[in-house]
């Protein structure tokens, strides 16, 4: 039954090459999503992962912004080069913003303070684990996608234009669109054994 799911999840690669299409309806992105930010696990169950779908117009809009950030926070000669990695992404289809609920957190670290001071690496487990699932979920639909991470530059800016409560903490974007060609690289992979310790194996089984 493993071989299944271990099958599926090596499906979910590093896409650049996308188009601004999808391979299904808004309305079935938008399903995906509410199935994987219900049932992605999270610390104590506390659900602190958020999501910010952007499609079409308001896509385009976040990837606008985000030059106009980086234009006026690098040199002239760095801008140059990141300038074309941001025009890839705005091409895309959509983007998906990965947020925690910092008042989440932090009503948890109030009902558990032995936890008070874990709580908040809990919190990027919490995300990490939505973000794969929602990632690979994308992938399985057709979508070729890519994770970015050009917060906080963006942080104020994306709360004044979407009107984003101030306790959303912007950790990802998930950028989305139908591909256009092959993952750009083949994964290297370090043996597992080099990576995996195993205490009480029994070889005779």
């Amino acid at each position: 039954m493993a071989d299944e799911y271990l099958e599926l999840i090596k499906q979910r690669k590093t896409c650049y090459s996308i188009k601004a299409k999808s391979p299904v309806t808004d309305d079935r992105i938008k399903q995906v999503a509410s199935e994987v930010i219900r049932h992605s696990p999270s610390s104590f169950n506390c659900q602190s992962t958020r999501y910010l779908i952007l499609l079409g117009d308001e896509h385009i809009k976040f990837w606008k912004i985000t030059k106009e950030c980086f234009k006026v926070t690098l040199s002239t000669e760095d801008y140059k080069g990141y300038e074309m990695k941001i025009l890839d992404r705005q091409a895309a289809y959509g983007t998906i913003l990965l947020f925690e609920d910092l008042d989440t957190i932090r009503e948890y670290q109030k009902r558990f303070p032995r936890f008070v001071w874990h709580l908040q690496a809990f919190s990027e487990h919490n995300n990490a684990m939505s973000t794969f699932n929602l990632w690979t979920a994308l992938c399985l639909e057709g979508f070729g996608c890519n994770l970015q991470h050009v917060n906080p530059t963006v942080d104020q800016r994306v709360v004044e234009a979407w009107n984003v409560p101030g306790s959303w903490s912007l950790k990802a974007q998930l950028v989305l669109g139908t591909p256009t060609g092959e993952p750009g690289h083949e994964k290297s992979f370090i043996p597992a054994e080099e990576r995996i310790m195993v205490s009480g194996f029994d070889t005779n089984d």
